[in-house]
């Protein structure tokens, strides 16, 4: 199915980024910073930050010339290993995944949030019309996730599970899930015809798929949570430590990528459009992002819940007291939840 898939996407024009890992360098100088990233719109703050060389700007402030490398991988699973093994500094993924990373590693490498990417709603869309709830879903239904069990799109289905048929039956729909990446799955959802009938996707993925008729929405993530930050950038304590000014100039140019996000859609429309080389209109590109439920902050916003939630089912051992036992608390302390 893998390459059909692949296929209809580049018919589509649906943007494919290709993705490599970095070698391994499990230690370096101060001045030298290595991002993973993923698809989507939940990504535009490091889209800014890199078309403005926010970073390159802030460590000329502290004084030193800071060296940054970029890499794309698709699901948590594999970023975590990435940050694992040394091949990157800074994570992006979903809170499902940082949560794992951060239970894994509590008392070793001391793994935490950084800062959040915004506020967004990740919708669980399907092209099977008898699909209306999640209670609807059947053995001849798969969903695409970024990564089976671990992405916080596997974690929001779990959650909406337990919500619907208890805690004990929290992983009942997870045998219908697979592991595709965003631009594939919407591809293949557009298209039909393959055994793929359903997507929990992000944003613009969501909304591409939805401009086709058969495609509907079955689950919005707000409507689980409310409003809440589903995509973070995380790190080890240790780089974190090491490396204060690279860490700080990382910080400041988040911080400055939020403001002009949040304060010119326009202009963030176009950085993506750049720097993504995404195949999408961009007046569809700005509607999209000018969503008044969009919120381009690095303050996180209601990741609680699913931390509790991932405790109570035993995804986690180590119990968070509140979302700062997963977060670093910085000079400039994030006001979260």
């Amino acid at each position: 199915m893998a390459l059909s898939i692949k296929t209809l996407a580049a018919s589509l024009g649906i943007s494919l980024l290709a993705s490599s890992f970095l070698a391994p360098n499990l230690a370096h100088a101060e001045g030298e910073i290595r991002i993973a990233e993923q698809f989507g719109i939940v990504y535009l703050l490091l889209n800014v930050v890199r078309d403005q060389q926010l970073i390159e700007k802030h460590g000329k402030e502290e004084g030193i010339d800071i060296k940054v490398d970029w890499t794309q991988l698709s699901g948590g699973a594999a970023i975590n290993d990435a940050l694992l093994s040394g091949s990157i500094d800074i994570a992006g993924a979903g809170v499902g995944p940082l949560l794992t990373i951060w239970d894994r590693t509590h008392g070793r490498q001391n793994i935490k949030a950084v800062a959040s990417l915004g506020n967004f709603p990740y919708y669980l869309v399907s092209n099977n019309p008898h699909v209306k709830t999640i209670a609807d879903i059947t053995d001849k239904d798969r969903i695409a996730v970024p990564a089976v069990g671990v992405s916080v799109q596997s974690r929001f289905l779990q959650y909406a599970a337990a919500k619907q048929w208890g805690n004990k039956e929290f992983n009942r729909l997870d045998k219908y899930t697979l592991a595709l990446p965003h631009p594939d799955a919407t591809a293949a959802l557009i298209a039909g015809g393959t055994e793929l009938s359903g997507h929990f996707s992000n944003p613009p993925f969501q909304d591409q798929a939805l401009k086709n008729p058969n495609v509907h929405v079955v689950l919005d993530s707000y409507d689980l949570l409310g409003p809440n930050s589903p995509t973070v950038l995380f790190a080890t304590e240790k780089f974190r430590n090491d490396n204060p000014k690279t860490y700080k100039a990382f910080t400041e140019a988040l911080a400055e990528a939020a403001e002009f996000a949040q304060h010119d859609k326009g202009a963030a429309a176009d950085t993506y459009i750049r720097v993504t080389k995404a195949n999408i209109d961009r007046d569809e590109l700005l509607k999209i992002i000018d969503n008044p439920q969009y919120e381009f902050t690095v303050t996180p916003k209601n990741t609680y819940p699913l931390a509790e939630f991932m405790y109570r089912i035993g995804a986690i051992k180590h119990k968070p007291e509140s979302w700062k036992d997963y977060f670093f608390q910085d000079a400039k302390p994030l006001q979260g939840s």
